[in-house]
């Protein structure tokens, strides 16, 4: 088989630990990328946030290059930052979220539209978190959004704790009102997130591949978390890397033998590319 596209998550898959790329990544991405081959950032975060990234990979402002951003609610031509295609979240439905999702004062919330990331009672944790991954934000004083109307179109909801059981007691909340109208995920031991019904990192791939000519088993798909999964099983070929969770593991088609830290993406890029 001739892979033509690699969707890949950022962190903890693409990314080390700490925020960095390893190098042996960054080459293996521009030298693919030299030769016709499309590799496509696909993340939970802003596209705002991995504008140096794509500096190191040598894709920023590059026309016929992409980033799928905020779990597959946007993606978006490299050049000039050019939406492609967004499937944003109603707003009373994001503001549903928002209200369920806070289950206590130490959980911190982040709301999403195309160009702004708000954070509403930020942690320490996730303080630190986004400083190491120079993720740009703004406050959000209180939990009035009557700002947010002229801030639309919001692309999802999503809340910050690194107790797992917090986070499942946020899950169940929103889910156990909102089960048919969002899709609820995991990601990065810390988030629970969520997107308008349909809209997932996988759903995202094929539309992307579809623009672009290219049929769902000529791509590749990378991930170790839960947001991680619909890719995973959408694309010709599933991937986790080393630090996957157990059920991103399951799921793949192929488990590499290197973590994010070293080197993971060029390791599937070498093989299979």
């Amino acid at each position: 088989m001739t892979y033509k596209m690699l969707v890949s998550d950022v962190d903890e898959t693409l990314l080390n630990n700490d925020g960095t790329i390893n190098q042996l990544n960054v080459d293996a991405i521009k030298k693919a990328a030299s030769n016709g081959f499309k590799f496509v950032p696909n993340t939970g975060r802003s596209f705002n946030s991995v504008q140096d990234l794509l500096e190191i990979l040598g894709l920023r402002d590059q026309i016929n290059q992409y980033v799928i951003s905020y779990n597959g609610a946007a993606i978006i031509e490299n050049k000039n930052n050019a939406p492609l295609i967004t499937r944003g979240m109603d707003f009373n439905l994001a503001q549903k979220v928002f209200e369920l999702g806070l289950v206590d004062n130490t959980v911190d919330a982040h709301i999403y539209t195309l160009d702004t990331l708000f954070i509403y009672n930020i942690s320490p944790t996730d303080k630190t978190y986004m400083a190491q991954r120079g993720v740009p934000y703004k406050i959000m004083v209180d939990e009035d959004w009557s700002f947010l109307k002229n801030e639309a179109p919001i692309m999802k909801v999503i809340f910050e704790h690194p107790d797992k059981d917090v986070q499942k007691a946020i899950y169940q909340s929103v889910m156990r009102e909102l089960s048919n109208e969002v899709e609820g995920t995991f990601s990065s031991s810390r988030y629970v997130e969520f997107n308008t019904k349909g809209v997932d990192k996988g759903s995202a791939s094929l539309l992307l591949g579809e623009k672009l000519g290219i049929n769902p088993d000529e791509i590749i798909a990378v991930g170790d978390n839960n947001n991680d999964l619909s890719m995973i099983k959408a694309a010709g070929l599933g991937v986790s890397v080393a630090n996957g969770i157990p059920e991103v593991k399951d799921a793949a088609d192929y488990v590499t033998k290197s973590s994010n830290n070293q080197g993971a993406i060029a390791e599937i890029l070498e093989k299979f590319v």
